[in-house]
């Protein structure tokens, strides 16, 4: 484990912290006045190694020579200056900071978005040393400042990454639905006032980086995915992205304590270790693995139990009290992955160089406005 102490004074910032790996979802934007959770689990940490904030650069201020250097092979929104190595912890495990009051202001709705740069400092020195994010749409995170603090680690807290077998025993999957809130709104009991079940966020994102992945490993051909739950994810986009016909390529799940695919499988589902950022590779990688985030595959192996609507009041006289919560009712729309992912992720793969491909990474606001995400 680790803390963060400042680079100017060396005071402590955080509470005692472990490594995890980055969420894919950790740069979404999600809705429009939507109220998302805390990114980062209480007790964790994460690193991005990208350069991610302000200054900001557009795509025809970029070199081809520096684009193709940083990994990039087709358009982006925008390419970041900022120092790679940037650390994100959930604002509750931050201390001896304070917010730096002219320093709020930026691109921000509703609250904080980081966009201006720093807005917290060390509260002992006054060094500029975070960016709080809080605002609508934006997954809550404080994000350090690699060139700012410096992490120290904690003596006698070391520790092995769960196997993994133990994750399959820990089961801890991740809902592919979920109740949303509009910015402001209070759960009060038994009164869900501007709530919502939507599909996950996370799995949106989870999808959009996946969707990338199987693109580029039909190479232009038919992907078929296994029924249930990960059809419903990807086989609209894939059909409607990719020609008819035979030959197709075929996706299964596979990962920790599933049978070995068969030879048959051109391409694989699998979990990414949610410690360390480790793929999942079978005994013979033979496929193409495409990355998942352990809590999604987990669930699309072994669907988990729908979360329960919460319920107030009591029962009436003569009816006997049932032993389980009605069933979460299901989103309306159909699933949609995230595009900034998708468009992120596409265009750091070298096979988005094939013209099939980048095709379709132009295109994507038509397939945007199709529903496909």
């Amino acid at each position: 484990m680790f803390v963060f102490v400042c680079g100017g004074c060396g005071a402590e910032l955080t509470a005692p912290l472990s490594q995890v790996a980055l969420p894919v979802h950790a740069h979404q934007k999600y809705g429009n006045g939507t109220q998302l959770p805390v990114l980062m689990e209480s007790g964790t940490f994460a690193v991005d190694p990208e350069p991610w904030g302000p200054p900001w650069r557009g795509w025809e201020e970029v070199h081809p020579d520096e684009a193709a250097a940083r990994g990039l092979h087709a358009p982006v929104r925008a390419v970041s200056d900022g120092a790679s190595g940037a650390t994100v912890i959930a604002p509750g495990d931050a201390h001896g900071t304070v917010l730096i009051p002219e320093n709020r202001g930026g691109g921000n709705c509703c609250g904080l978005d980081g966009s201006a740069g720093p807005n917290v400092a060390c509260a002992a020195c006054a060094l500029p040393v975070a960016s709080r994010i809080d605002d609508c749409s934006l997954w809550q995170a404080m994000w350090l400042a690699p060139s700012a603090v410096r992490r120290l680690r904690v003596d006698g807290t070391d520790a092995v990454p769960r196997s993994w077998a133990e994750l399959m025993a820990e089961g801890e999957g991740t809902p592919p639905f979920e109740p949303l809130a509009a910015w402001g709104s209070r759960l009060r009991a038994g009164h869900w006032s501007n709530h919502w079940w939507s599909w996950s966020p996370q799995w949106e994102a989870a999808a959009g980086r996946a969707l990338a992945h199987l693109l580029a490993a039909s190479e232009g051909r038919p992907v078929a995915v296994p029924d249930g739950l990960a059809a419903e994810v990807f086989r609209r986009p894939l059909d409607a992205m990719l020609p008819a016909g035979p030959p197709t390529r075929r996706a299964v799940l596979a990962g920790p304590g599933r049978p070995a695919p068969d030879a048959e499988a051109d391409i694989l589902l699998v979990p990414v270790h949610p410690q360390t950022g480790e793929v999942w590779a079978p005994a013979d990688p033979t496929a193409y693995p495409v990355p998942l985030p352990f809590g999604v595959w987990l669930w699309l192996v072994l669907p988990g139990t729908d979360p329960p609507v919460p319920t107030s009041g009591v029962l009436p006289d003569g009816v006997l009290r049932d032993d389980f919560d009605p069933p979460a009712p299901r989103p309306r729309h159909l699933f949609r992955a995230d595009p900034e992912t998708f468009r992120r992720t596409l265009a750091r793969l070298p096979d988005v160089r094939s013209p099939w491909l980048r095709a379709i990474l132009d295109n994507l606001t038509q397939h945007i406005q199709a529903g496909y995400f």
